[in-house]
Order: structure tokens, then C-alpha cells, then sequence
């Protein structure tokens, strides 16, 4: 059964590691052995590392709107990152272009978030000099939280806007890089909550109805955001508000969402001059 909060998620961790829980459950829910269960993970992670691979910078969207950009932002030299906060960067926008250009991506959650677990995870195995086993494990803890967030909130834009989209990968991101620097599970509990409340109320707003602007950045914000959030968290910063009730939260804040402001494309930057110019000419 699939949890349906993350303090089940805590509690079924509270004698063996979060990641097995998670494998448990899905092995129980799926009705799948250990082994199906690992080699779907691993697949996943296969198609992750080849959605960066593959990515080709001349390659462009068919609307034109996108394309280029994280090899542009690869190439340029640095301004204020250092070296890994500019690979999470140019992952982001390479993930975010692929899928815009129609090449395969993992939906981690979603394809309009596609880019925040790649912009994460491939530069903290090489920071950290990870083995995939373990990477693996770390999509297990993302997807354990990820599913108590679709579960007790959404992932969809259209339903709760870019903090289901954005705001969910950018909590499952920071939960799984807690658990690379082998933080406890309340640990990745509290990272998640701080990336999933610094993203509460951000809209789907998308211009022309694609999911190219402003969704290829804001899987930049939202890979960084779960970076600061798992530092936060790894220093034994905590959030005040139970991871829970800040998914209840989302929730909430999604409900009241206008539906222009709910993958639309009828308002934010998609009602903008420019955006109707374009909605026109097409």
C-alpha cells in the first residue's frame, strides 16, 4: 500500500533504510520481486544519465522558443557559481531542452520538471564519487516522497500549478541529496518541506501553452533550490511545519489557485504582450 504520508514513510524507516522501505513497498504494492523492482530503478537512472548524454546544443524546439541554452551556459565561464553549482545548472537546462525538443527524458516527476533530479544527482555522484548502487537507492528515497506528495497533494500543473511540478521534483531532489551525505531520514523529511515551502505558490503560466518558458528555468530554480534546502536540513536545520502539513499546504494553495494560473496559458508570463504576439502568429 502506497504511503500516504511521509510520517508512515518515517515510521516504516525506523529499522532499516528509508530507500529499503520504499523498495518494500513497491515490491508489495506492484507485486514484483526485489530484483524487478531494482532493475525498473536502474533503468531509470540509465534513461536520467542518457537524457544529459544525448543532449545535442544545436538541437531546437519546433516552436523555436528553445534550445542551445545549457550548452550556451556550459561553454560561458564562471560569474558566481562554483564548478558544482554550475553543473546543476547547465543539467537543468539541458534536461528541461531535451524534452522540449522532444528527446527522451525521464518524467521525475513530471516532463516540465524533468530537469531537477539529473541537475542534482549527476554532479553530487561526481562530487561525491558515488557508485550507481547508490544512486539508485536516492531515487528510492525521491520516490518515496514524491509519492507521498501525489498522493496527499498533486504533481500536475494543471491541477495545482508549478509548485506540484517544480515544487514536488525540487522536495524529492533535496530528500535524495540528504540521504547521499548520509542524513537521517527526519533529516530528508526536513529538506523536503523547506524545498516544497520555498515553492508554494508558484504558478503554471506557460507561454504559447508549451512547456518551454518559463518551465526550462525554473528546473534551474528548482535544482538549486534543492540544494539549499538539503544543506539547510544537513546542518540540523528543521522546518517548523511538519513536512505534512506543508504538503497539505501545497494543497491548499493549489485548490485556490485561479485556473488561469494553472497550465492555461491563459495567465502570469503566458497573458504577457509578448506571449499573446506569439499565441497569434502561430
Amino acid at each position: 500500500m502506497a504511503f500516504l504520508s511521509v510520517q508512515s514513510l518515517l515510521e516504516a524507516a525506523e529499522n532499516i533504510p528509508l530507500w529499503q522501505a520504499v523498495l518494500d513497498d513497491d515490491i508489495g504494492d506492484r507485486g514484483v520481486s526485489r530484483d524487478e523492482s531494482w532493475a525498473r530503478m536502474a533503468s531509470l537512472w540509465d534513461g536520467i544519465v542518457s537524457s544529459v548524454r544525448d543532449y545535442d546544443p544545436q538541437a531546437r524546439s519546433r516552436s523555436g522558443l528553445s534550445g542551445g541554452d545549457g550548452g550556451q551556459y556550459e561553454a560561458a565561464g564562471p560569474a558566481y557559481f562554483d564548478a558544482f553549482a554550475r553543473e546543476v545548472t547547465a543539467i537543468a537546462l539541458k534536461v528541461g531542452e531535451r524534452n522540449a525538443c522532444m528527446g527522451r527524458i525521464v518524467a521525475a516527476p513530471t516532463a516540465g520538471s524533468s530537469g531537477v533530479l539529473p541537475a542534482v544527482l549527476l554532479p553530487a555522484q561526481k562530487k561525491l564519487s558515488l557508485s550507481d548502487e547508490v544512486i539508485i537507492k536516492s531515487l528510492y528515497v525521491a520516490a518515496g516522497f514524491g509519492q507521498v506528495i501525489a498522493t496527499r497533494a498533486c504533481i500536475s500543473g494543471a491541477q495545482g500549478g508549478c509548485q506540484a511540478e517544480i515544487g514536488a521534483a525540487s522536495a524529492m531532489a533535496a530528500a535524495a541529496l540528504v540521504y547521499l551525505k548520509q542524513g537521517t531520514p527526519d533529516a530528508m523529511a526536513a529538506a523536503c518541506a523547506t524545498a516544497l515551502q520555498n515553492t508554494l505558490g508558484l504558478v503554471c503560466d506557460p507561454v504559447g501553452g508549451l512547456v518551454e518558458i518559463p518551465c526550462i528555468k525554473r528546473n534551474v530554480m528548482g535544482a538549486l533550490n534543492a540544494v539549499a534546502a538539503a544543506e539547510l536540513a544537513l546542518a540540523g536545520i528543521r522546518s517548523l511545519v511538519p513536512c505534512d502539513e506543508v504538503i497539505d499546504a501545497m494543497r491548499a494553495v493549489g485548490d485556490a489557485m485561479p485556473e488561469n494560473l494553472r497550465e492555461t496559458g491563459q495567465g502570469g508570463l503566458a497573458a504577457t504582450p509578448f506571449a499573446r504576439n506569439l499565441k497569434y502568429r502561430q
